[in-house]
């Protein structure tokens, strides 16, 4: 029969705050929410960034106060407001006003004489310096010709704004990280995140799977970029430093699943990462569903995590014209008489937008099969009908966009016209798009789902757009918009495009509904949501994401009344272990999984004969009894 990917598990942090219990989703829409909820998200984000603290049955501030968790001061939850979302990079990052670089310079026009130790002349004598031995270990340098320096400087960014984690929020404390780049450290939190809203452990898991039946696919479409990864590692030798012997294995774009499979799950099932830019999330997920409908794997781990926020990375995406300056942002609003950049403005899908703005995050789901979920009592938030990846053929330039993104949209409707009926797909679906708030993006993209919507006969089609909120995560980005998606069915809400304060005139938009407002959709009025991925590179993907109650619906059609209403009675245990652990993260009580120092595993471990393996923490051997795949060809 066929086997469904369900999403048993979701978690991370981005600049909303907390994945898991919906809490980044939750920031985003605070507004909307009923008054309990809009105080338990504001309340998981101010013991997230250090406002509040939470010990022996009461919560504090650091000076002692009490605070009510159930009515918040007004103060509170200002600090948290502004140390979300899009804003001024702060300095845990860089000072964009001095920005560190080198100043070229030429000397040697006259003779210049100048003494340093001998120990720090260079191995190979630039052309015209003649040395001389002094005392002490000490030479003297004459140029005699013009010679290259580099005077350390600093320069102003152009660009001033990024979406960053919460203020005050750093991963790696939470752990013993030990030198772990920025993203890596994300990586283990998010994935953590996302085992604990499953309900289950790690080790749980492994008692109901093959040790072949797990995959993690994870990594950082851009790598790890700060100066304890690739970072660090290219700029040591220019900066007259040592590389160290973490920055290189650090630096590898994968490494996130190889830290995920020993320190997080202790998986030795199938690991790696595909890259496709900005889409890179939706093509894992991709990966992990067809490995699951295939039944080649029945248990998944799924993620990207990055964190580009470093001078050269966006000053790179700056000379390309693709990053939103600081006075091109100014100049938007220049009928508003601002003297500065809105940073919290600074990202406008389908308006008139000057350049997307660079994010940071991390988003895992925990994607099982619907058989094993049924088995665990999982609860579901939603499952992959379906992702959609389409190059875009010959075009201008390599990063231009081109027609793959078209394809890709066109099938995942088409799935789910198959999926929901016409109706259905008209009338209760709904889409995240990739609205990065590019001038060329709010074309090509809305032009695509137009016409998808056209030759579908939907009239009004409900569009999202969350990097206004979030800016854009690069590899990660399309995981942020699945869990904004799965956020829907929490509260029935879909997020506003709240920098959408008029439409531009080039955007097609006359079978889609874009809303500045938050929408009221309500719970069950949706049934898939269409999320919507365009990379760099001509890397485009769209996923099909069905409603949890759709997902149960098609459960229930699969197990029978019985063995369902068995799945549902297991349910109840794991979504209070679920909301015990929301509970736990709130309070700053769970840590991230690191299992690093744990005994490990050697070959002589395993017990070994020609039909199966046994690993230890495994209870059900892997199978090496296995079928030629080839029997209709083998001579």
């Amino acid at each position: 029969m066929s086997r469904l990917p369900v999403i048993a598990g979701f978690g991370g942090i981005n600049p909303a705050g907390r994945s898991s219990g919906y809490r980044s989703f939750g920031r985003m829409v605070a507004e909307a929410l009923p008054e309990a909820k809009r105080q338990e998200t504001y309340l998981s984000l101010a013991s997230l960034m250090g406002l509040v603290a939470y010990s022996e049955g009461r919560w504090s501030r650091p000076d002692g106060s009490s605070v009510d968790p159930q009515n918040l001061p007004s103060d509170l939850i200002a600090l948290a407001n502004e140390g979300t979302l899009l804003r001024r990079i702060e300095s845990n990052h860089f000072d964009p006003d001095r920005v560190p670089c080198n100043k070229s310079l030429q000397l040697g026009a006259q003779e210049i004489r100048f003494e340093l130790a001998q120990r720090d002349l260079p191995n190979e004598l630039p052309k015209g310096w003649q040395v001389r031995d002094i005392a002490g270990g000490r030479v003297e340098v004459t140029l005699t010709e013009a010679t290259e320096f580099f005077a350390p400087d600093r320069r102003k960014a152009a660009v001033s704004t990024a979406g960053q984690l919460p203020r005050g929020f750093d991963p790696a404390a939470l752990y013993a990280s030990n030198h772990h780049p920025r993203g890596l450290a994300m990586a283990v939190y998010g994935a953590s995140d996302a085992l604990g809203s499953s309900g289950f452990g790690a080790d749980e898991l492994k008692q109901y799977v093959k040790p072949d039946q797990i995959a993690i696919y994870s990594g950082a479409a851009m790598g790890q970029l700060d100066d304890m990864g690739l970072g660090g590692y290219m700029k040591a030798p220019y900066l007259g430093k040592r590389t160290s012997t973490k920055q290189m294995p650090f630096s590898l774009a994968e490494m996130s699943a190889d830290f995920l499979n020993a320190y997080v799950f202790g998986s030795v099932g199938r690991t790696g990462g595909i890259l496709g830019a900005c889409a890179s999330t939706l093509y894992n997920i991709d990966a992990a569903a067809q490995d699951i409908r295939s039944g080649r794997i029945r248990l998944a781990l799924v993620g990207m995590a990055e964190s580009p926020l470093v001078p050269e990375a966006m000053e790179g995406y700056r000379v390309m014209s693709a990053l939103a300056e600081d006075d091109q942002i100014l100049a938007l609003d220049k009928h508003l008489g601002l003297t500065s950049p809105d940073h919290r403005r600074a990202c406008r899908p389908f308006g008139y937008n000057a350049g997307f703005t660079m994010s940071e995050s991390a988003q895992y789901f925990l994607i099982m099969d619907d058989e094993l979920a049924a088995e665990l009592g999982a609860v579901v938030y939603g499952a992959v009908a379906g992702v959609f990846v389409n190059a875009d053929g010959i075009k201008k330039s390599i990063t231009a966009p081109g027609v793959g993104n078209y394809l890709s949209i066109a099938q995942a409707a088409a799935l789910g016209r198959s999926i929901l009926g016409e109706a259905g797909l008209r009338h209760r679906t709904f889409v995240h798009a990739h609205g990065t708030g590019t001038p060329q993006n709010r074309v090509t993209e809305s032009q695509g789902l137009n016409e998808v919507a056209k030759v579908f006969g939907i009239e009004n089609w409900p569009i999202a757009a969350v990097k206004c909120y979030l800016g854009h995560s690069i590899g990660a980005a399309s995981g942020d918009q699945v869990m904004a998606a799965l956020g829907h069915w929490d509260e029935g809400i879909l997020p506003g495009i709240f920098t959408l304060d008029q439409i531009a005139d080039d955007v097609h938009h006359s079978h889609l509904s874009l809303s500045q407002a938050h929408r009221q959709l309500g719970v069950d009025s949706m049934d898939a949501a269409l999320v919507n991925s365009k990379g760099f590179g001509g890397n485009n993907a769209t996923g099909l994401i069905l409603s949890p109650d759709l997902s149960r619906r098609m459960m229930a059609k699969k197990l029978g009344p019985t063995a369902f209403h068995a799945y549902l009675d297991k349910a109840v245990a794991t979504a209070e272990r679920a909301a015990a652990y929301d509970q736990a993260a709130t309070q700053g009580l769970a840590k991230p999984i690191y299992r690093f120092g744990e005994p490990v595993l050697d070959g002589p471990d395993l017990d070994m004969n020609d039909q199966q393996i046994a690993v230890p923490g495994f209870k059900i051997p892997m199978d090496l009894n296995l079928a030629n795949p080839f029997e209709d060809m083998t001579p």
